[in-house]
């Protein structure tokens, strides 16, 4: 069986035998189904096995325990993917993909259902990422709040108050809804609109909306005994929305692809850095700045 998903206007596709039990699982992709008239700019196939090859390592990026885990192999002309959530764990599946990255087969390694939607999940944004990056988009790790039209993404590492501090703009600033709380979808538009999207993916907080609206502001958040905003020069902005972006930077056309999408944002969206303690004060000093 194969399903068709569209996410800020991008096709997907995933296929799975039809009996596969792992399909019950995937609510959060309900929202984004389409009818799968438009060609796919990925697919995803769960198979028994994955193609051996010769292969060489290209990218194992360190990471600290409860991080995901990415290993990425040159092999025969496309690319080999292991990947765990976290490091001191065995690796849960294997992805194999052409070198656009618009092919793939995932063979899991496990039978726990908790392993196999970790790795159908992360192999879904990874081939979104790496897909979309040459085509306006970024896959972002931020938290989104929706206020009188508009979206304002709370950026930072984890463990900042992203989520905390939508939170309280949930509880204190009237009309706020919660967009995504963790993986949204940027998108800046031939004409130049920059608009945020939902997406099947938000961490630990279960908002999986297919809504989108145009981004009002980039916000910063960052922990700090006093309360104060001011917005970021240019090349602050950069570094912020760079770092808070997927994808795999090390291969050039996709390199290229994001830095250019982040060049339109910053030069035409407002983004402010936020100091702040996570009470009622700090939202409402946010929304009255960045509305």
């Amino acid at each position: 069986m194969t399903i068709s998903y569209k996410v800020a206007g991008h096709v997907f596709q995933l296929t799975m035998p039809d009996s596969c039990g792992i399909w019950k699982y995937l609510g959060q992709y309900d929202p984004f189904v389409c009818d799968g008239a438009e060609d796919p700019l990925f697919t995803l196939e769960l198979v028994e096995a994955v193609p051996e090859g010769e292969r060489e390592k290209v990218f194992d990026a360190p990471t600290e325990d409860g991080q995901t885990v990415i290993r990425l192999f040159s092999q025969d002309g496309g690319w080999y993917i292991e990947m765990s959530p976290d490091r001191n764990v065995p690796v849960k599946a294997c992805l194999v993909a052409t070198g656009d990255f618009r092919t793939a087969k995932i063979q899991l390694l496990t039978r726990r259902v908790g392993d196999a939607l970790f790795a159908i999940n992360n192999s879904l944004m990874l081939l979104y990422a790496f897909t979309t990056a040459t085509l306006g988009t970024l896959e972002m790790h931020a938290s989104v709040i929706a206020n009188g039209g508009r979206g304002y993404l709370f950026l930072g590492k984890s463990g900042t108050g992203k989520s905390t501090h939508s939170s309280l703009w949930l509880k204190y600033i009237e009309g706020s809804e919660l967009l995504n709380d963790d993986n949204p979808i940027v998108r800046v538009w031939p004409d130049g609109r920059v608009i945020v999207y939902g997406s099947p993916w938000s961490g630990k907080t279960p908002c999986y909306r297919n809504v989108e609206c145009p981004v009002g502001a980039f916000v910063r958040i960052r922990q700090c005994p006093e309360n104060k905003i001011e917005r970021m020069n240019l090349p602050e902005a950069y570094a912020v929305i760079y770092s808070s972006c997927s994808g795999f930077k090390q291969i050039r056309s996709m390199s290229d692809g994001l830095h250019e999408t982040m060049a339109s944002i910053v030069t035409g969206t407002p983004c402010w850095l936020l100091d702040c303690r996570p009470d009622e004060e700090a939202a409402r000093l946010c929304a009255s700045t960045v509305r």
